[in-house]
């Protein structure tokens, strides 16, 4: 039998023999065949690659808590033929006991015990259960919380890693553990962890003191919006239980407490409401974004978690261990579980990116006044070199600003409804450049007067209204937003697709907040990948720090940038911020776009440097070697799909080929023949054209023949080669009008004859 068959006639029975069922029931110990439990990483604008699939996972309570995975091999095969990848599996998924089985025989691999064992009954649920809980020394009262339900009623079930978080939490909860952090990469779903977790121990009535009552908790953040959007979204199943802490009301008759440290910590000349409360009021607090202010030793906030030290207090936060997080990883301890940007690109569950390097003149070269010059405001500037560490800081040089906003819309301009979010130094900085941005898009602003917004903390509710615009994925009226601070964390925006780094940012933790604003999936709006707009190099530093652990966009780890880099430019300088001090005003100067560049990752680690354009010729031309090898495949409608998908799993699409050229209006080939073979370039009207006016093809055929193959023509001309597929090109305007398909096929004689004449059609648009 083969595997497919060994599973049907042997191992579900050998599974159900042992008392796994697969039913739905969620009390009954069960099994699920070919359990996905990643997306596939993204490839290219839209493209996966191949999900990760256990052949079956065991269940003790389905689909709350897996507790074994199984590989299963055809009857021919040994069983320990798969233990590998049924412990490789086991790892990711956080469980204990890989099996592999051809039906017959059963490999068993404990990672409690460390052994690996060959026998013919597969073990029951309950002595899967016993090990694991005679290895935690599990109560009855703690085994009800590991084992309760997950809050189901959105319809999501939570994402492997999310299940591993939530349980791991539980367990150092049960085990009397007082301080856990928890390390999940942006967009991985933090608060929705926090509230299963929540969930569980309020089902059960968990809390300090062992009584019937349910748990006192308090979620903490530092921003507004890290604490209403979890109280209202995530944590609504809560209802009344919920309690906002805010403008020095004390209330006591609640559960589940959301608060700012802000509103009820010590400021001066008072010590703080949260003294109101006893110290052992609450049994357990959330600290969202942990890594800010809190944990140091000498933060303002520190007193209120050591205030409530009896409660256990769960830390939540982005960040690995670095040298700017140390704090919180000394008060918290090692995560219980580490989620990284890295794993979420690999599992498909976050975008990967695309990073573009463009350098204004005032940035490559420095900007110096004349002798004697003076400012706007009269003030003479102080004669020396300013560069990019110094603008909007020092020297706000408003003909830098306006080049980048012309840069930028022009880049914008291939799809200007892309939500984007542009980084300044500052909310003067991000109110000019808001103000110069909307001048240029005033065709859209006409349309949406807030298609540029500036959000920072001076705008207060209607800066939130415009955000909560932004945020919506139906809601197209706010489209680029600029900001200082306010928006590096905590904005879930879903369609996000540029992230725009306008100041420079010397912190890698708040590096990867910022850009972590897009790595979310959105794949009803087709938001699968971002880019990366840097104008300061702010991204070059970042990436080569050892800590950084996100994967760009690609097979190559490529890191994809755009136009003729000449050198290394602005990538050596370390731009962080100056000290505060009196700022010059320039409004005339000449400020140009002086480079545009990339730099590429290879597989081993190394660094390239070249320019997307070098990058795509050198591929093509290893691939090819010839135009004339590279014509022979694509003139083919099935191999040009195929030369076009693997393009695209290393990196190299058409379309962003296209935008790099400026030359929309090109065939893919005579694209990829002029960066690789040194073609010149020419449209697909001249294509066409030619077609029309230098052979006799078109005339061979009856009128409509000719008008039925003249408009896939005029169709490649206006659109490319995709118009040329066969049958689809029929069922369309204006050819589905002069009747069906069999209708069509009739005048060539058939449907050979149809797809003949289209293959002599293309040959013909592909000829030298």
């Amino acid at each position: 039998m083969n595997e497919a068959e060994t599973r049907i006639r042997n191992i579900d029975p050998l599974l159900k023999e042992s008392g796994w069922s697969d039913s739905n029931n969620p009390d009954v110990p069960s099994f699920k065949r070919e359990r996905y439990f990643t997306d596939g990483k993204i490839i290219g604008e839209k493209a996966r690659g191949k999900a990760r699939r256990a052949d079956y996972l065991l269940y003790y309570r389905q689909p709350h808590f897996p507790i074994a995975v199984v590989e299963a091999k055809a009857d021919y095969r040994p069983p320990s033929d798969g233990i590998q990848q049924a412990k490789t599996y086991a790892e990711v998924l956080g469980l204990n006991f890989a099996y592999s089985t051809n039906g017959e025989l059963i490999v068993e691999f404990d990672f409690i015990t460390g052994l690996e064992s060959t026998f013919a009954k597969m073990p029951q649920p309950s002595e899967l259960w016993h090990r694991l809980k005679t290895h935690g020394g599990f109560t009855a009262q703690q085994e009800d919380l590991i084992l309760s339900p997950f809050d189901l009623t959105g319809g999501k079930t939570p994402r492997y890693y999310q299940q591993i978080a939530i349980n791991n939490v539980i367990s150092s909860i049960v085990k009397d553990q007082k301080r856990i952090l928890l390390t999940m990469a942006t967009g991985t779903g933090k608060t929705t962890t926090a509230f299963q977790i929540c969930w569980k121990l309020w089902q059960q009535r968990w809390n300090l003191k062992g009584d019937s009552r349910r748990p006192k908790i308090l979620y903490l953040s530092d921003r507004t919006i890290l604490v209403d959007d979890p109280m209202n979204k995530e944590f609504a199943a809560f209802g009344e239980a919920r309690h906002r802490m805010a403008h020095g009301e004390v209330v006591k008759s609640r559960e589940i407490y959301f608060a700012l440290y802000q509103s009820i910590g010590p400021r001066e000349n008072n010590p703080g409401i949260y003294r109101e409360y006893a110290d052992d009021f609450f049994d357990l607090i959330i600290v969202d974004e942990c890594h800010r202010g809190s944990a140091e030793d000498d933060s303002l906030w520190r007193s209120i978690l050591e205030y409530f030290e009896p409660a256990v207090q769960l830390g939540m936060t982005a960040t690995p261990l670095h040298e700017e997080t140390r704090n919180t990883y000394q008060y918290f301890g090692d995560p219980v579980y580490f989620y990284t940007l890295k794993q979420g690109i690999e599992d498909g569950f976050l975008a990967p990116f695309r990073v573009r390097h463009v350098q204004t003149s005032a940035d490559a070269q420095g900007w110096q006044p004349t002798p004697g010059q003076t400012d706007r405001h009269g003030e003479r500037i102080p004669e020396r070199q300013y560069n990019t560490e110094d603008f909007d800081k020092t020297l706000v040089l408003r003909p830098r600003t306006e080049a980048i906003a012309q840069d930028l819309t022009h880049y914008l301009k291939a799809d200007p409804y892309a939500k984007t979010i542009v980084f300044c130094v500052d909310q003067e900085h991000a109110d000019t450049m808001r103000e110069i941005l909307s001048n240029l898009n005033a065709e859209h602003v006409r349309r949406y007067p807030d298609y540029v917004s500036r959000i920072t903390s001076d705008e207060g509710d209607y800066g939130r209204e415009r955000l909560s615009k932004f945020q919506d994925i139906e809601d197209d009226s706010v489209i680029i937003v600029t900001t200082s601070k306010l928006l590096t964390t905590g904005v879930d925006a879903p369609t996000v697709k540029n992230i725009v780094i306008v100041r420079g940012v010397g912190s890698i933790v708040e590096f990867k907040q910022i850009i972590g604003r897009g790595t979310r999936v959105c794949e009803e709006y087709d938001k699968f990948t971002f880019d990366i707009i840097d104008y300061t190099g702010t991204s070059f530093q970042h990436f080569n720090d050892p800590d950084f652990d996100g994967d760009p966009l690609s097979e190559d780890k490529e890191v994809i940038e755009t136009g003729d880099k000449q050198g290394s430019g602005g990538r050596t300088r370390t731009t962080v911020p100056s000290s505060e001090g009196q700022k010059f005003y320039v409004d005339e100067s000449t400020v140009t776009i002086a480079e545009e560049g990339v730099y590429i990752l290879n597989p081993d680690g190394s660094e390239q440097h070249k320019t997307y354009i070098e990058y795509v010729g050198g591929q093509i031309y290893s691939l090819y070697e010839s135009e004339s090898k590279l014509r022979e495949k694509w003139t083919d409608q099935k191999s040009r799909s195929e030369i076009v998908e693997g393009l695209k799993k290393i990196g190299i699409e058409k379309e962003l080929l296209a935008k790099e050229l400026k030359f929309s209006n090109a065939d893919p080939f005579d694209l990829f023949c002029y960066v690789a073979f040194g073609i010149p370039l020419q449209t697909r009207e001249q294509r066409a054209q030619r077609v029309r006016t230098e052979t006799d093809f078109l005339h061979q055929y009856t009128p409509l023949g000719q008008f039925v193959l003249g408009t896939l023509l005029d169709k490649y001309s206006q659109h490319g080669p995709d118009e040329l597929r066969i049958p689809d090109a029929l069922h369309v305007p204006p050819i589905s009008e002069y009747g069906n398909i069999p209708e069509i096929l009739k005048m060539f004689g058939g449907a050979n004859q149809l797809r003949d004449a289209v293959e002599e059609l293309q040959k013909l648009i592909y000829e030298a």
